[in-house]
């Protein structure tokens, strides 16, 4: 199984794959990318709310779904974590006056029309309904009757019951056509001509207009709050997210994700050599028979040194620790896996980058 480490976090490449799907992206590196981002931040998360020890019980979203236990997990850990200030009203009222135009009532009007729709979309069916728009308007000029009592005679709409009114509407609500022809009206005016659409051919009457009005600070002040407290509540987890992956920095792979997308706690071993001198020891002579160049290497500048080689050994590991990025983790994990034992052969890996390296630039390459 191919892994990388993102933020500390091991990850399974098919996990990478899958998990890609839901990132569209500029490109497929891009999509890759935000998976893995993605999918190392809630393992932190939830690793995060078991260090604190968080118990939480999934809950209900606006259209009754219950989110999953990782989710009511990575919720309850935010929610314990992050602590945002309300807004005062001073700031709310700066936002009001500096964004006047957002705190209005929509633009309204009231309208009504007549729909005769064609039985077909055939050029005969389609005339025949232009005619019968034709006669009907010609009858509202002559005043023979009145509108609503055409619209509940004749139109194909199911308006027709309410005499073809529409009721309040605001931009947009209607085809773009048809809007357009009605608010080209004064008030109580019919429009002369019947307009076409997809849905046929209509006569119009503009009933109403209602003005926007500015909502009063009383009003929009909630909405400005609430407004105010998501989006420094959003940058209060961005912030807190951030810090949780530069925590991993220099504690190596701190969680793994299984192909499932399981997580469990990342690799204890360099942590061993690091802190007991016990293992470094006891690795020794495995070095010896498995590498005896870099043994010797290890020998060499434990002599030049006076350092005894085990401590040499945890300040090696120690370092990559410290400063190994998520590449460099990837690379040992690959490294580790080619091999027998693991332990082993990402404690070779370092080795081998640690004393070749160093023996080669002290001879300069004789």
């Amino acid at each position: 199984m191919r892994a990388i480490v993102v933020h500390g976090v091991e990850i399974p490449e098919s996990l990478i794959a899958q998990e890609a799907q839901n990132h569209p992206g500029a490109s497929i590196a891009a999509s890759r990318k935000a998976a893995g981002h993605a999918l190392a931040t809630k393992a932190l998360l939830l690793r995060r709310a078991g260090e604190i020890g968080l118990v939480a019980e999934p809950e209900l979203d606006e259209d009754g779904r219950e989110e999953t236990a990782e989710a009511a997990l990575v919720r309850a850990v935010l929610e314990a974590e992050i602590q945002v200030a309300p807004p005062t009203d001073a700031e709310c009222r700066r936002v009001y006056d500096g964004q006047r135009a957002r705190f209005r009532s929509p633009a309204l009007y009231e309208a009504a029309h007549i729909l005769i729709e064609p039985r077909s979309d055939a050029d005969e069916d389609v005339a025949l309904a232009r005619a019968t728009a034709d006669r009907l308007s010609h009858m509202l000029t002559e005043g023979v009757r009145t509108f609503a009592e055409l619209a509940r005679d004749h139109s194909d709409c199911p308006s027709a019951a309410t005499g073809g009114s529409l009721g309040q509407l605001q931009r947009g609500d209607l085809v773009a056509e048809v809007e357009d022809a009605l608010l080209a009206l004064a008030p109580g005016q019919v429009a002369a001509e019947p307009v076409r659409s997809r849905f046929g051919w209509h006569l119009l009457k503009l009933e109403r207009l209602i003005e926007g009005r500015d909502l009063p600070f009383e009003i929009a002040a909630e909405r400005i709050r609430l407004h105010l407290e998501s989006r420094a509540w959003s940058v209060a987890a961005a912030r807190y997210v951030v810090a949780l992956a530069e925590d991993t920095q220099g504690k190596g792979v701190v969680a793994t994700l299984d192909e499932e997308g399981g997580i469990r706690d990342g690799s204890g071993c360099l942590g061993d050599f690091i802190g007991d001198g016990a293992a470094a020891e006891r690795l020794l002579p495995w070095l010896a028979a498995a590498d005896p160049d870099v043994f010797r290497y290890l020998l060499e500048e434990s002599s030049g040194s006076g350092v005894e080689p085990a401590k040499l050994v945890r300040a090696a590991i120690a370092e990559f620790v410290d400063r190994a990025n998520d590449e460099q983790w990837t690379q040992l994990i690959s490294a580790s896996r080619n091999g027998t034992d693991p332990a082993q052969a990402a404690f070779a890996t370092i080795m081998k980058t640690r004393f070749s390296g160093s023996h080669q630039g002290c001879t300069g390459g004789h």
